[in-house]
């Protein structure tokens, strides 16, 4: 069986090969392997939850806005996600519930989510796509 989600080689950035049986399945393994190359520390104690819906053109562009969005409080509120449920709807559309921390410290940043190589393929075992973060 192969990995959820693994680190490849790429030239300048991170980049990971992601797998799910379904879209919302690829779209919570991209944001595990995503998440786990931050390398953050949480500060102990009580989360905040969150709920929100996107909407975009096409799968690819959900992926990275979905993304872009469990980054997004890193930058703002110095705060990680540290458990999500996601569901991925018809017509790139999703549904999630977030889970943040505040944060003592980050070891590796990520600075963007890229559409370099981004294509989300049919194969025998679901979905799988690369997503290369600028680091």
């Amino acid at each position: 069986m192969q990995p959820a989600y693994e680190e490849i080689e790429h030239t300048a950035d991170v980049a990971l090969r992601v797998r799910g049986q379904n879209l919302s399945e690829l779209f919570r393994n991209a944001a595990f392997g995503m998440l786990s190359l931050l390398d953050i520390e949480p500060v102990p104690g009580n989360t905040e939850s969150r709920f929100f819906e996107l909407k975009a053109e096409d799968t690819e562009t959900l992926l990275v806005s979905w993304l872009e969005e469990l980054l997004y409080p890193l930058e703002v509120e110095n705060a990680a996600v540290v458990d999500f449920q996601v569901e991925v709807l018809e017509k790139a559309q999703l549904k999630a519930t977030i889970e943040l921390k505040k944060i003592a410290s980050i070891k590796k940043e990520i600075k963007a989510v890229t559409f370099n190589e981004l294509d989300i393929r049919t194969v025998d075992s679901g979905y799988e796509t690369i997503i290369v973060f600028d680091v």
